[in-house]
């Protein structure tokens, strides 16, 4: 989840809403690739969620970090919530899952040396203290009880709101984990075609990426119930948003949009105060029940954007939503993947033209059969293994295209990090069908060797 927004501008006017949003627009020699990942950590001698404070605990992690390899801290009052450092964020989701959020990066190769080199770090405290990380995309044994309770204002008003909404709200911010990309758009008209194709293909992104299929100890019968989670949370802010496909969509209808998003709370002098279930719209006329008289700053307008939850949403960029947490060998694959289909104009439009007969129904129907079954989905005519096969080949041409290579390897470019997404194909199993081969065979049942396997 995002930390506050920074910005001190008095929103007076609804077109500044719009404004914020296409000042994300950007030439296309400024885009830049944004990847954000999430990990659960445990205590490696009884593989229980590590708690926030103690001697191997989340707090031992992020001080551990602090110290060894300079990262600067973020405090939420007195408590110790997260770090910075060259444009880079570590910040704690509300089970105290660990998430960078990458700094802005020119190519696949840059990202993924700095997702290595944060992993080695997270590593090197972990091994002192006794705790590990796990990627995956829901946890697989542990109660919502067992969940360190954050000390962070934001989380404790979500959670209780998530009850009102939705039946599995608190289940996403507790025991879930993604991996993201954001990416840029140039234009009012590149930024819609992006996110239509990001809509449209996101159940491609949950099958490849499906790696949850276990849940408080039992079978999910879901590939990614991370994903299933999401489509019972809370309806105001989540799902496919049939509208972008509208005629005429652009910045002024995801205002529109945004601002009959319930807010969760404004922030001020470094403290969350509660604004659950009120209008935005309101606040833009200086009628917010708990700040009467005063007008939003353009960082409310930005805080409030960071609560709606589609599959795929517009900030000053565009991000995409709909992939499982997972292991080492795939944190680089799902920004290689989103930026071989979109940073190419060639393969942008043939990515396109791939999905653009797809119906309301159908893009809803390939959602909920990813996560059922992964490459083994169908609808309709649709097959989710051929369609994941041809947009692999789209982005694969739009890698070659980017020219993008290696510093110290002249000869390689970005599209190697697609490899693990092939071999998927090939064998025509995701991540969670392989977990499922080992607990049906060598694990015997037991979903314990599963903190071994997916271990970072």
């Amino acid at each position: 989840m995002s930390i506050p927004q920074q910005g001190s501008k008095i929103i007076e006017h609804y077109h500044d809403l719009v404004e914020y949003l296409e000042l994300g627009c950007k030439p296309k020699s400024q885009w830049r690739i944004g990847t954000e990942h999430e990990k659960f950590g445990f205590t490696l001698h009884d593989q229980n969620p590590l708690p926030y404070e103690g001697e191997c605990s989340i707090i031992s992690i992020l001080t551990g970090l602090q110290d060894e390899f300079s990262w600067q801290p973020v405090f939420e009052g007195e408590n110790l919530i997260g770090l910075r450092k060259n444009g880079a964020n570590i910040s704690l989701e509300p089970g105290g899952q660990i998430e960078l959020s990458g700094a802005p990066l020119e190519t696949l190769h840059e990202t993924c040396d700095e997702v290595n080199n944060h992993l080695n770090e997270v590593r090197t405290i972990g091994n002192r203290i006794g705790a590990g990380f796990i990627g995956i995309g829901a946890a697989p044994e542990w109660s919502h009880e067992q969940m360190p309770v954050l000390p962070k204002g934001r989380y404790q008003l979500m959670t209780e709101y998530m009850k009102k909404v939705g039946q599995l709200g608190v289940q996403m911010m507790y025991r879930t984990c993604t991996v993201q990309v954001n990416l840029d758009f140039s234009s009012e008209t590149d930024m819609v075609k992006k996110l239509r194709v990001a809509l449209a293909l996101q159940p491609i992104a949950t099958a490849f990426f499906a790696n949850s299929p276990f849940f408080e100890g039992k079978l999910t019968n879901h590939l990614s119930w991370r994903s299933r989670i999401w489509r019972d949370l809370d309806p105001d802010r989540t799902g496919m948003l049939p509208f972008v496909f509208d005629e005429g969509f652009g910045f002024e209808a995801w205002t529109e949009y945004a601002l009959d998003v319930p807010m969760y709370f404004v922030f001020r002098d470094n403290q969350y105060i509660d604004a659950r279930g009120l209008s935005f719209r309101d606040f833009l006329k200086g009628k917010l029940p708990v700040l009467p008289g005063e007008l939003p700053l353009d960082s409310d307008w930005g805080d409030h954007l960071t609560t709606i939850f589609p599959e795929a949403r517009i900030k000053r960029f565009i991000e995409m939503r709909g992939a499982d947490g997972g292991t080492w060998g795939r944190l680089c694959a799902l920004p290689a993947l989103w930026v071989g289909l979109m940073y190419d104009q060639n393969s942008l439009d043939e990515a396109w033209e791939l999905v653009k007969s797809f119906d309301t129904e159908t893009r809803e129907n390939l959602r909920v059969e990813s996560s059922r079954l992964g490459f083994q989905g169908k609808v309709g005519d649709i097959k989710i293994w051929d369609l994941a096969r041809q947009a692999l080949n789209i982005a694969d041409k739009g890698l070659q295209a980017r020219k993008k290579y290696a510093s110290n390897q002249p000869l390689v470019n970005e599209r190697h990090f697609l490899n693990a997404l092939w071999d998927s194909l090939d064998t025509r199993k995701t991540p969670a069908d392989e977990l499922l081969e080992k607990y049906h065979g060598e694990w015997k049942g037991q979903i314990g060797p599963i903190y071994e396997e997916c271990s970072y």
